[in-house]
């Protein structure tokens, strides 16, 4: 409503964006374009990582200002950090910074690790106090690989849990559905149709290479 979003063009917290998807979903790619993108944004990347370092080593290493506490410098005054512990940690850290006027950050966009959720993530900034003053969820994009989503969402899980794939998907605001030339166009109805009978309130853009403009990612507004 035009009203919310009054009320959210005078809010001044940080914007922080969920992203999710599986290995091999193209979110390297949308980072690395995010980051080379001409926008003008201060936005800092969290990696929530539990393994391989996602974002390019080169794209790091080619840019780099200075590291400081795991947080790495890169393009346009965007850093990059990877979190193995604990995520509230340095958000807190980034909130420190900015009241003490050592940061100003435009957007935050937080990288979920393959196989997980980006419910528990989102809920941080629904329940912890401190992290409400200073930020606030703008929304949860999820990566869909067009040609592999059908058997990960087909995937059986242990005891009855959620399939991870399919919680990407119930929990998304926007859904890009990924690498669209590589399959073929009843295959990608077909594929659209089932992440439309999913979730049919998210937003769904088909692109190829991660190729999507930053305000589709960014300031959408979904906790308003």
């Amino acid at each position: 409503s035009s009203n919310a979003k009054n009320a959210s063009d005078k809010d001044d917290r940080v914007p922080v964006t969920v992203l999710t998807g599986f290995l091999g979903s193209g979110k390297t790619t949308l980072l690395n374009n995010i980051l080379t993108a001409t926008h003008g944004r201060k936005i800092a990347v969290i990696e929530n990582e539990y393994g391989d370092v996602a974002i390019d080593d080169a794209l790091i290493a080619k840019n780099s200002k200075f590291v400081e506490q795991e947080i790495v410098e890169v393009l346009n005054g965007c850093i990059c950090c990877s979190v193995r512990g604990d995520l509230i940690k340095i958000l807190k850290n980034f909130a420190a910074k900015t009241k003490a006027g050592h940061l100003c950050l435009d957007a935050i966009i937080i990288e979920c690790t393959g196989m997980a959720s980006p419910a528990p993530v989102a809920q941080t900034f629904l329940v912890e106090e401190t992290l409400m003053e200073y930020a606030r969820l703008d929304g949860i994009i999820t990566l869909v690989d067009a040609k592999h989503i059908e058997q990960h969402l087909d995937m059986e899980t242990p005891d009855g849990a959620l399939n991870a794939a399919l919680a990407q998907v119930v929990f998304s605001d926007r859904l890009l559905l990924n690498k669209v030339d590589l399959v073929s166009p009843d295959d990608l109805d077909r594929v659209e149709n089932r992440l439309r009978g999913i979730n049919h309130f998210a937003r769904l853009e088909r692109c190829k290479h991660s190729q999507v403009s930053v305000e589709h990612v960014l300031g959408i507004h979904s906790f308003d």
